[in-house]
């Protein structure tokens, strides 16, 4: 490469990592807009909306009903933020909590009442028309249903002029279909009934058709189209059609489902809520993230020498990247979401740590530095591409399945990998090739491997299944001990069992700092459990949210706030409040997990083409999955809802290791004579990687306990499991994938072989 040329494609490199860094910094106007401060945070870092819900009625509501409508809740407001949450609270109340918003009249506003949506027919059975106006065209061209009611609802019921109500829709999606008189596509609504509401629509269309009438649907007080009845629907589908865009048809199409819960809902009371994690978690987890990345620059610096140097240069690359999409995709940025980019920052270090062993491989053999730089990057693809793409085929399954919570880590953690390939593969490789073309040519400043001893892997096996059976059964005591005598075998949190909500009125404006500091330390004296902490906007109130209390430690709690703080017991309202995990979450994350594990399954298949090898992984994959759960119940970790992105950090980390020594084994395997002992060969592929396995499992465990020592209550609960993850992940690579590949090799062996 010349010089001039090695000149341009630095000055390349830096001017895209300064522009993308100021663009963090300071946006792409004096507003600032598009900076790392306008991404959304979820209510963990930066709190939202809460809405409360009652259901309409003097009866209790059906237990059935009210998870029906919880789950469906679920689903509308997931088009606000994938983080939304809802829960029960109490027997007749909905709690929604929305993050990254902070206008609870506009929310109110879209989201509209649960369960309050009718199909009108326009007259009666006496010819009397039961709402009267007209479609008004806006200046942009949409029509807007300017239609008023000439009864009231009760006695449109009472006539029959009620067709359905929202009940009677068991579904309701936006699409588009071909006008069949002028051919172009048009955006419809389609509708499907159940079955008893199929028969009253059938009879309702036969007499609007033959009258040219229309049936309205009246939705929270309001018309919300007003269609023309076109024929006569007998089989329970029908197409709403007038819709000008696709979004004003998915609109209509949600408003029709969110009206169509079981329950109906009114609005009981809204608040902006404050971070359950503070802006401290936000201040130490960027302070911990610069400190882990500065530690990682040096040790890669210190390592790899020059190479070092070009793999920061990626690596911030990478940082500022991932910072600038966040915005870009418009992302809300969980602690579930550190995870993935915490993952993703290991495996942006760990292509750049493959790539370079494979410099000093090369230089060892002889090669030049520029071939040895050629060939580097070369030989690594393989092993690169599969480790990164089995993780992607994780993400992008868990993000189409996974629930809310999951499709925040999946997102990050499908973003950082996609960055972390073009950083590791494009970036570092054109920074290394100018630095050559610079003049820097010595070997001594790429180094040169050197040939390790094979160490007997293999030979240690049974011992290494020992300790992993040993330590899994004593995780799994642990847990039948700890449900005999507490009921629980893990240390669920509120998002997994639920428990009670105290909000309490204090005479000043508190923040979350000084009620960790002054009121929690009370709390959790009294009632043994740990305490979520949110603050209430424009509002003396805070929400403390504990394990369900019984009637003697909430008369406690309501003595010491008037001991303690003057508050009188009748002024301190406590509520009974479901998980924020659901059943069905739980279900879904499960799905996903298991089709996730299937889909990397086969693609190992497909490029290994040995099943064997796809076996081993999900062997090794689950080995540390277990040791995970026996350490949660043994430290007692809360489960909290960073537990999924833990282990599906430490499944998407350890599955890359194992990719890493297979990739190896199967080229050792393509060069290996009649006389080379296929023992011998596994135990050489993972020495020869042991570099890889060890400095890469080294930055991110820096990474992680960095976050640990710096981080919050809830970041350390987070923090501490993953790092056990990590070594274990390791270990399982190391140690105990390789001899399950062999063992299974030798079990069922190949039909060639056997021949």
């Amino acid at each position: 490469m010349k010089r001039n040329k090695a000149i341009a494609i630095l000055l390349c490199v830096l001017f895209l990592l300064i522009g993308v860094t100021y663009v963090d910094f300071y946006g792409v106007n004096p507003a600032g807009d598009f900076s790392a401060a306008d991404i959304k945070l979820g209510l963990d870092l930066a709190g939202g909306v809460s809405i409360t819900y009652q259901v309409v009625g003097d009866e209790a509501p059906d237990a059935t009903d009210m998870s029906d409508t919880i789950s469906k809740l679920q689903q509308r407001v997931l088009n606000y933020s994938t983080e939304a949450i809802v829960y029960q609270e109490g027997t007749d109340r909905i709690n929604i909590e929305i993050p990254g918003v902070n206008d609870a009249d506009a929310i109110l506003q879209e989201l509209g009442r649960p369960g309050a949506l009718y199909f009108i027919a326009e007259t009666d059975a006496q010819g009397n028309a039961n709402y009267s106006g007209q479609l008004v065209q806006e200046a942009d061209g949409s029509y807007d249903t300017q239609y008023t009611l000439n009864k009231t609802l009760e006695e449109l019921q009472a006539d029959g002029s009620v067709i359905l109500t929202g009940t009677d829709v068991t579904d309701a999606q936006a699409g588009s279909q071909r006008d069949s008189v002028t051919g172009n596509s048009q955006y419809v609504v389609s509708l499907t009934l159940s079955e008893a509401g199929t028969q009253a629509f059938a009879d309702a269309t036969d007499k609007a058709y033959a009258a040219g009438e229309t049936i309205a649907i009246y939705y929270d007080g309001k018309f919300v189209s007003v269609p023309r009845v076109s024929a006569h629907i007998t089989d329970g589908h029908a197409i709403i059609t007038g819709e000008n865009t696709f979004e004003e048809a998915e609109h209509l199409a949600s408003t029709i489902r969110i009206g169509g819960l079981k329950l109906e809902l009114e609005e009981l009371h809204s608040k902006v809520v404050g971070a359950q994690l503070g802006v401290d978690a936000i201040q130490t987890s960027l302070l911990a993230g610069a400190i882990g990345l500065a530690i990682v620059a040096l040790f890669m610096i210190a390592v790899y020498r020059v190479p070092g140097v070009a793999s920061v240069i990626g690596l911030l690359s990478y940082v500022a990247l991932v910072i600038f999409l966040l915005n870009g995709f418009d992302m809300t940025l969980t602690l579930s979401g550190v995870a993935g980019i915490i993952l993703s920052i290991g495996m942006a270090v760990d292509a750049n740590v493959i790539i370079f062993a494979r410099i000093r491989e090369e230089l060892a053999a002889g090669k030049t530095v520029r071939n040895a730089i050629q060939l580097g990057f070369e030989k690594a693809f393989s092993a690169i591409l599969d480790g990164n793409l089995t993780t992607l085929i994780a993400a992008a399954v868990l993000l189409l399945l996974g629930p809310g919570s999951v499709k925040g880590f999946a997102q990050t953690l499908a973003l950082g990998i996609v960055l972390s390939m073009f950083t590791a593969l494009v970036v570092t490789r054109y920074v290394l090739y100018a630095f050559y073309g610079l003049g820097i040519k010595n070997v001594k400043c790429y180094g040169v491997g050197k040939a390790l001893k094979t160490l007997p892997i293999l030979s240690k096996k049974k011992w290494f299944f020992g300790i992993s059976a040993a330590v899994i059964l004593a995780g799994f005591v642990v847990m039948g001990v700890f449900k005999a005598n507490t009921g629980d075998a893990l240390n669920y949190s509120l998002d997994f069992k639920g428990g009670t909500a105290v909000t309490v009125p204090f005479d000043h404006a508190m923040t979350l700092e000084e009620a960790n500091a002054q009121v929690v330390p009370k709390i959790e004296q009294i009632t043994g459990s740990a305490v979520q902490v949110q603050t209430v906007q424009d509002s003396n109130e805070v929400i403390f949210k504990m394990d369900a209390l019984d009637v003697e430690k909430r008369e406690a709690l309501n003595q010491m706030f008037a001991d303690d703080f003057g508050i009188a017991g009748k002024d301190v309202l406590s509520e009974t409040i479901s998980s924020t995990i659901s059943d069905e979450m739980k279900s879904d994350t499960v799905i996903a997990v298991a089709v996730a594990l299937l889909g990397m399954l086969l693609y190992i298949r497909i490029r290994f083409t040995d099943i064997r090898f796809g076996v081993s992984s999900i062997v090794a994959l689950a080995h540390d999955v277990l040791v995970v759960l026996a350490f949660y119940a043994a430290a007692r970790v809360s489960v909290s809802n960073t537990f999924v992105a833990c282990i599906l950090t430490i499944v998407g980390y350890s599955i890359n290791a194992t990719i890493v020594i297979f990739d190896r084994v199967r080229e050792n395997m393509g060069t290996m004579s009649k006389k080379d002992d296929l023992e011998e060969v596994v135990d050489r592929s993972v020495t020869q990687t042991l570099s890889r396995s060890i400095f890469t499992s080294l930055t991110t465990f820096v990474m992680v306990a960095v976050l640990y020592v710096l981080g919050v209550t809830s970041i350390k609960d987070f923090a501490l499991p993953l790092m056990v993850g990590i070594v274990c992940g390791a270990y399982s690579s190391v140690c105990l994938a390789g001899s399950i590949w062999y063992l299974l090799r030798v079990k069922f062996q190949p039909k060639k072989e056997k021949a």
